[in-house]
């Protein structure tokens, strides 16, 4: 029996699929990388009885990336990586084994079926997940079609089957049309991004941001927000006046009345028109009209609108509204929510759609009304040939969602009967009177049929109050008539929705990119979310922004970015060719870079006016091994430490607090040490500044402490500290924390693991000796007489914390509360050395690793 591979693009995707095609008639199992499954079931396929696979990635499997050097910010010019820099295609999640997982499973199979999301970047997933099969699979006889591709846009019995029956062919332009946006964003971004982080931090100590970066499409999209902050900072108010009438329509009421002139800029011309009506008694009806009005239902859902509701009236960023709709669509609850489409196609079922909504709690009036009078055919907006629309695609509760996701799944679900629906018909009547030589026009609207807005209410016709029956030539009694004094405001900061409209229009990202650009512009700092969700750029985005403009406008500017999206629209439609595309781009990009780097003291002008030098930042703290001045502490990020004397920097460790250990100096280079520390719940180590940044051994990285140091002296060092392997990582050494106690900790120098042992103990310190059964280095423990907790009141003892009964009751394991990134461990990285100690020769295993790990783990917690 033939074998059909079938992939989808998440876990969960994969699952409700195989349901569907299977009818439940299913069996599953882990995949080799634990993160995904694998369903089987049998079927027919070609005609012919087959047996299917299905399973799926967890987004992109591969990433693109820089070989070698090229990934060293110290040892690579950032021009080179224009078009010098060789790239490669890497493994997008390393720990997943993706490759190797596909390949298992589609060794011997003799057909492919590729569910992936059906927009670019789902087709670009296709040809990687095709990389890593096609090798591996059946080959089947000359001119058989092995490669299939599955188009849907909803996970329903009806579209899954419908798509599994009409089976495609996946687009290779449009994949490629991805590689050139991944290759020209990371060229681009990388070398810019690289100068500027140099550059600047290198000499001012309070920018507060880690990286200065740039992006193609993240600058124009922080470059609208400083447009309007100039807009702001350059306002001047201006005085005006206005006339405001009021008439009496009865005893018990009055109309207030709009000026026909709105308003005046000069108080003496204002003066003069209150001065010829003031004295007025009678206000004369000079026309009346009543007009039938009609406000129209929304066009259809797409991306860019569900994001804009969802910041302005949700209270939702974008990037967390399309994480919440991709959840809502992977469970099935609403289509596809990456779409530029407006319009339903004719043969779309928006009965069947509405039908699922017929016995909601929320709005099943509404729905059984319109099923039994008819619905209205949705208006005819953009067809973009990608998807349909966002629709809801069966029911779901507040009590079976909840939060953000019932909030976003209700909006969906009432635009979706709104588009329906008929449109909102009101009268507006409009009375004009003329005062003395003045107009002044007042008017009032009743609603005739509340039409959509009974299931999107926040949209309905404000009620105005009603106007008396008059008509032409009527008198009114004039109640009084005023001048006010008012000032014309600036604008206020962009909304994200403004800035969503803003991008949208000028071509800035894509459907699918565009909350992530404006999620960047706030996580690297350059603008922050205020109340109603406005952005307001910090002193930092505002100084980038202005820099640009003064170096080269186009950097800022969103013309440059939307040419080029044009450019990878025309790789999609196989109209423009690949590599010349991105060859043009690249030497355009690549000649504004060196006029920037040529230029950058216009930009650094700026930077001297807002920020403050290293040299004038921070609070000394320890002394400098080579002059032994003190150095000054930045605690802005990135914190580190600076030697004005020297002019020397020297980056340390992130997210934790620093401070001095004990006066006591390194002895290789005399810096005295300082200790990191990720909190009391947390892990901590001391390390020397200088051999944090200029690693003193070969086997040693730039970024590591004293715990992973090789010294086999240094009373500091994993030599002398470190006890044996992690039972959790592979590469990961635990070493005592010497500055824990009487709390006392072992932690794992690459994971977060952290031991809390031996409470209450005065002393503890590594022994010279092993341990008989693991060989992990012995702990000699002192406890005080009146709280040790060894049996027969004893108060010393010497023993393995994997072996010994003693010492395992005394030891909890827990996670570190925080851990900078730089100690994350895991298969892949460098491997543990142990306690480095002279006599063990070179290249021998760790001596110290548990031969039984899981016993040893197990031992671990209490």
């Amino acid at each position: 029996m033939k074998i059909v591979l079938m992939v989808a693009e998440k876990p969960s995707l994969a699952q409700s699929i195989a349901r569907i095609l299977s009818r439940g008639n299913m069996s599953s199992h882990k995949g080799l990388n634990g993160a995904c499954s694998v369903h089987e079931y049998t079927g027919t396929f070609a005609g012919q009885p087959v047996c299917f696979k299905m399973t799926s990635v967890c987004g992109h499997v591969m990433t693109l990336d820089f070989l070698g050097k090229y990934n060293k910010w110290d040892k690579v010019d950032p021009a080179e990586l224009f078009s010098q820099a060789p790239t490669e295609k890497k493994e997008a999640n390393p720990k997943l084994n993706m490759v190797k997982f596909l390949q298992v499973e589609g060794r011997g199979c003799d057909y492919i079926v590729l569910w992936l999301d059906c927009d670019k970047e789902g087709e670009n997933i296709c040809f990687e997940v095709l990389d890593a099969v096609l090798p591996v699979m059946n080959k089947g006889h000359s001119g058989e079609k092995t490669v299939f591709r599955a188009r849907f846009s909803s996970i329903t019995d009806t579209d899954i089957c419908n798509a599994m029956a009409h089976l495609g062919e996946p687009d290779h332009n449009e994949a490629l049309s991805v590689d050139a946006r991944q290759e020209l964003d990371l060229r681009i971004g990388c070398a810019f991004t690289r100068f500027q982080t140099k550059y600047f931090q290198g000499k001012y100590g309070d920018l507060d941001s880690s990286l200065i970066s740039f992006g193609p499409c993240q600058t124009p999209t922080l470059g609208f927000c400083v447009e309007r902050h100039d807009k702001i900072q350059s306002f001047k108010p201006e005085t005006y006046w206005v006339l405001q009438a009021k008439v009496n329509a009865d005893k018990d009421r009055s109309l207030l009345l709009d000026w026909d002139r709105v308003r005046v800029f000069d108080r003496e011309i204002a003066q003069m028109f209150l001065n010829m009506t003031k004295l007025e008694k009678e206000a004369k009806v000079e026309a009346t009209s009543r007009k039938e009005k009609a406000k129209q239902r929304p066009l259809a859902l797409n991306t860019v609108e569900m994001l804009r509701v969802a910041s302005s009236s949700l209270g939702m960023g974008p990037q967390h509204a399309m994480q919440t709709a991709e959840r809502l669509y992977t469970q099935g609850y609403i289509s596809y929510p990456r779409t530029e489409t407006t319009h339903y196609p004719e043969n779309f079922d928006l009965k069947g759609c509405l039908r699922q909504q017929a016995n909601h709690p929320y709005w099943a009036d509404t729905v059984k009304q319109l099923l039994a009078d008819g619905i209205n055919r949705p208006r005819k907006g953009h067809d973009a040939g990608d998807h349909p629309p966002i629709t809801p695609m069966r029911s779901a509760t507040e009590a079976e969602l909840g939060g953000d996701t019932w909030r976003l799944y209700e909006y969906i679900t009432r635009h979706f009967i709104a588009t329906v629906s008929h449109d909102c018909k009101y009268l507006q009547s409009t009375i004009s009177f003329r005062i003395g030589q003045e107009l002044f026009t007042c008017s009032g609207k009743t609603i005739i049929s509340p039409g959509y807005t009974e299931i999107m209410p926040w949209q309905s016709v404000p009620l105005e109050e009603s106007l008396p029956t008059c008509q032409r030539g009527d008198t009114f009694a004039v109640g009084e008539v005023k001048m006010l004094e008012k000032q014309t405001n600036p604008p206020d900061y962009l909304t994200e929705a403004e800035l969503i409209t803003l991008m949208e229009k000028h071509g800035i990202g894509t459907d699918a990119s565009i909350p992530v650009h404006i999620n960047n512009i706030c996580q690297r700092n350059y603008v922050t979310v205020e109340s109603g969700r406005r952005l307001k750029p910090t002193n930092l985005g505002i100084v980038l922004v202005h820099g640009y403009y003064k170096i080269d406008a186009e950097l800022v500017l969103p013309t440059i970015r939307s040419a080029v999206e044009k450019q990878l629209n025309l790789i999609a439609q196989g109209r423009a060719d690949y590599r010349q595309v991105l060859g043009h781009t690249l030497d355009v990009f690549k000649r504004k870079f060196h006029y920037f780097v040529d230029s950058i003291a216009g930009m650094d002008e700026l930077m001297e006016v807002s920020f403050s030098p290293l040299a004038a930042t921070g609070k000394p703290l320890s002394r400098c091994g080579k002059c032994h001045r003190f150095m000054k502490y930045i605690q802005a990020k990135p914190s580190r430490l600076h030697c004005s004397h020297c002019d020397e920097t020297y980056t340390l460790p992130q997210n934790g607090t620093i401070k001095l250990y004990k006066e006591l100096r390194c002895p290789l280079d005399d810096f005295e040490l300082v200790l990191w520390s990720s909190g009391s719940r947390g892990k901590s180590y001391p390390l020397c500044p200088y051999c944090y940044n200029h690693p003193p051994f070969r086997d040693m990285k730039k970024g590591m402490g004293c715990n992973e140091c090789t010294h086999p002296s240094c009373q500091h060092s994993l030599s002398m500290l470190g006890i044996g392997q992690c039972v959790e990582c592979e590469s990961g050494v635990l070493v005592l924390d010497p500055t824990s106690g009487p709390k006392w900790k072992v932690a794992c120098n690459k994971c977060n693991v952290v031991a809390h042992c031996f409470e209450n103990a005065y002393r503890v310190r590594v022994s010279s000796d092993n341990c008989n059964t693991c060989e992990a280095a012995l702990l000699d423990v002192d406890f005080n007489k009146a709280k040790s907790p060894l049996p027969g009141d004893e108060t010393q003892h010497t023993g393995c914390v994997f072996c010994d009964p003693v010492f395992q009751e005394l030891v909890e394991l827990k996670h570190a509360a925080s851990c900078h990134p730089m100690h994350r461990g895991g298969p892949g990285r460098r491997q543990g050395r142990g306690r480095a100690r002279g006599r063990r020769p070179p290249g021998k295993p760790n001596p110290r690793r548990p031969k039984d790990k899981m016993s040893a783990l197990a031992a671990y917690f209490v």
